[in-house]
């Protein structure tokens, strides 16, 4: 039997270093540096979420809250999911747990990026309603990205 949580946690330097692992599997060059995710992950205005599959570390996300007086919106920064638990429903169970983060913190919109030619993102985010607002030339060193909204 699969147990899969999805929680908020505080990181420590092995989850760190766990998280430092999976993001590096799932983006090779463009891959955040440990000190990248440590500021991520102590910035007040951002949320992270971590997946664990039968209590091992399998992927995991970090968003950004842009609170504004006339307009608010939920970024989501980076979703990795360790390539040996890939193709088991957890990108889309911790996209689903970010929606209700956001709509928890009154925000009615999700925005994210990303890579135009990452065929299995994009199946997943139009699965889940997103839709392309604009092309983000060069956006991944040489490779173009693609601007994603979603009305929640």
């Amino acid at each position: 039997m699969i147990n899969m949580e999805i929680r908020n946690c505080d990181i420590s330097i092995k989850l760190l270093d766990k998280l430092y692992q999976i993001e590096k599997q799932c983006f090779e060059r463009e891959a955040l540096t440990k000190q990248q995710l440590v500021y991520l992950f102590r910035d007040y205005n951002n949320r992270k979420l971590v997946a664990f599959l039968n209590n091992e570390t399998a992927g995991f996300a970090i968003t950004r809250l842009n609170i504004g007086k006339k307009q608010s919106f939920g970024h989501i920064l980076t979703v990795d999911v360790a390539p040996a638990y890939r193709r088991r429903g957890i990108a889309q169970k911790i996209l689903q747990e970010i929606e209700i983060l956001f709509k928890d913190h009154g925000i009615s919109e999700s925005r994210l990026e990303v890579r135009e030619n990452n065929i299995a993102a994009l199946n997943l985010y139009h699965k889940l309603g997103y839709k392309e607002i604009a092309k983000l030339e060069r956006y991944y060193g040489k490779a173009n990205g693609l601007y994603l909204r979603k009305k929640l």
